[in-house]
Formats: structure tokens, sequence, C-alpha cells
């Protein structure tokens, strides 16, 4: 079985900085797209940004300029720098993989809270 673990998340004040991160591990052939997902209570889950194996990145238009996504494929791991944080950024941060071993499959992990105060 492979599962996810997010890490990273906590209290911040507007304006600071946090660095999530999201290791896979198990039986993994290849990882494709890697990506974070979030949601506040209330909302509906929303992407925030993918990145491919090849390294090509998507960045919502809300966190564009603001957060980085980053991978090191041999560890499994992406990663989610976020700057100049907002109160709206607050929700749990969800960690997606598109993992293949035996065959192609959706992955989650557990989320991380992030809580940006004002």
């Amino acid at each position: 079985q492979v599962q996810l673990v997010e890490s990273g998340g906590g209290l911040v004040q507007a304006g600071g900085s946090l660095s999530l991160s999201c290791a896979a591990s198990g039986s993994i052939f290849r990882i494709n797209t890697m990506g974070w997902y979030r949601q506040a209570p209330g909302k509906q889950r929303e992407l925030v940004a993918t990145i491919t194996r090849a390294g090509s990145t998507y960045v919502a238009g809300s966190v564009k300029g603001r957060f980085t996504i980053s991978r090191d494929s041999v560890k499994n791991t992406v990663y989610l720098q976020m700057n100049s944080l907002k109160p709206e950024d607050t929700a749990i941060y969800y960690c997606n993989m598109q993992v293949i071993t035996t065959f192609t499959a959706e992955r989650w992990g557990q989320g991380t809270l992030v809580t940006v105060s004002s």
C-alpha cells in the first residue's frame, strides 16, 4: 500500500512563511503529477498547485507569486513553499499524487492544518 504523509502546517502571522512537505512511501514504480489542495471550513476543496514529473507547474491565481511548488522524485516528495501568507490561506492542505504501482491511482494524504492570523 502507498501512503502519503503531509507535514509543516502550523500557526503563522499574516505576512509570514511556511514550508509544507508530503512524502509517499510504499512500493512505487513512478509518480506522475503531484499536487496540493486545500479546504477551509464550509468551503469546497480547491486546487492550489501541481507539478508534473517533468517539472511543469501550475499555480492557482489566488496564490501565484506567493506559493512555489517543487518535487524530489527520488525521495517521492512534493513541497509547497508559502510566502506572504494571508488569513484567506487558512485551511487544511492536502497532498495528492498520481501513483503508479501495478496500476495508476490517486493517493491523498491526511492533511496538515495551516492557520494564518491577522
